[in-house]
Formats: structure tokens, C-alpha cells, sequence
């Protein structure tokens, strides 16, 4: 099966309401972020970025790079960013697929299967699970490589994510490489 490690929103600020839960949320998941995208390296998946344009709509994804690389997660954010290569989609909304040319370079690339992490699982995460499977692509949300503001709504996405919209939720420690 041809998979492709998609990651959403991780190219982040964390300058917003939920800010500061999500970076404390991320910090203490960061090591399922690492381990999914050295899986995913190592073993030759595509990796995709879809992050959201923050209402600058010059599709500069250096910039937005930059700016989370500035903030308070920057030390982060700097262990899992694009390397040059790998493919980054500036997204408008909370979909990785809604206004962008994510589903045809997946296409292009004979992608079967996302392996999904990101920013935040009950926002972002979750709906692009549903657009991805309403696309006919398979789905395995990454539980370890997803970060939230709340993780009692996280776990009521989860169960929803594998019980309504058929997707594989991977809660395998980091260390495995969760996918």
C-alpha cells in the first residue's frame, strides 16, 4: 500500500487563545511527532505538510517557517519542519483537503493510505480524517504524533475518527514508531 505521512498545522506560533495548551499539549507529544516523520524518512513515505495560512495569503510557506521557528515552540517546531523536498500546502481552512491541491498531489504520488498527525486532533486532525475518507483513502490517525486543547474532546474525536468515519487510530507508544 503506497502511504504518505501527512502532518497538519505543525508549522505553528502557538500565538492564539489555545496557544498555550496546545505548546504544552505538543511538548509532551513531541516524541511521537519525531519518531513518525523518522519512520516515515526512513522507510521513503512521502511526507506532506498542510498548515494554515493565518489568514497571509501569499502561500509563502518559508515565512511561515520562519515565524513558528520565532515563537515559543520554535525548538520544536525546528525538529519536525520541512526539509527541502518535502511537499508543504498552505491550507485556508481547518481541512487539509477544503481549497487546496492536496487530494491531486496524492494522486500524483499513487497514495492509497495517510498516516495523519498534527495540530490539534479535534480540529484540524479530525476533519481532515473525514475528508480524506469521504475521498476514499484509507486513514491511520497517529495518536502519539497529535496534539490538543482538551483531551476529553480528543478522545470523543478519536472514538468518532474509528467508529463513524473508518479510520485506524494508531495509539502506539512513540518509541514504536507508531505507524
Amino acid at each position: 500500500m503506497n502511504d504518505a505521512l501527512i502532518l497538519v498545522d505543525v508549522v505553528q506560533t502557538f500565538e492564539h487563545e489555545d496557544g498555550e495548551r496546545l505548546l504544552e499539549s505538543f511538548r509532551a507529544r513531541h516524541g511521537g511527532f519525531v519518531a513518525a516523520l523518522q519512520r516515515a524518512r526512513g522507510d521513503g513515505v512521502p511526507v506532506v505538510y498542510a498548515n494554515d495560512n493565518f489568514d497571509v495569503w501569499d502561500g509563502d510557506a518559508p515565512r511561515l517557517v520562519r515565524s513558528a521557528l520565532d515563537g515559543p515552540g520554535g525548538k520544536l517546531v525546528g525538529a519536525i519542519a520541512p526539509r527541502e523536498g518535502e511537499t508543504f500546502v498552505v491550507k485556508p481552512r481547518y481541512s487539509a483537503f477544503d481549497h487546496t491541491p492536496l487530494e491531486l498531489i496524492l494522486g500524483e504520488l499513487g497514495v492509497e493510505r495517510l498516516l495523519l498527525g498534527g495540530l490539534s486532533t479535534e480540529g484540524c486532525v479530525a476533519q481532515t480524517t473525514i475528508d480524506a475518507r469521504e475521498l476514499g483513502l484509507k486513514v491511520t490517525v497517529l495518536a502519539n504524533a497529535c496534539a490538543t486543547v482538551d483531551e476529553g474532546v480528543e478522545r470523543v474525536a478519536l472514538e468518532y475518527l474509528e467508529r463513524v468515519a473508518g479510520a485506524l487510530v494508531d495509539r502506539g507508544l512513540p518509541e514504536s514508531g507508531a505507524q
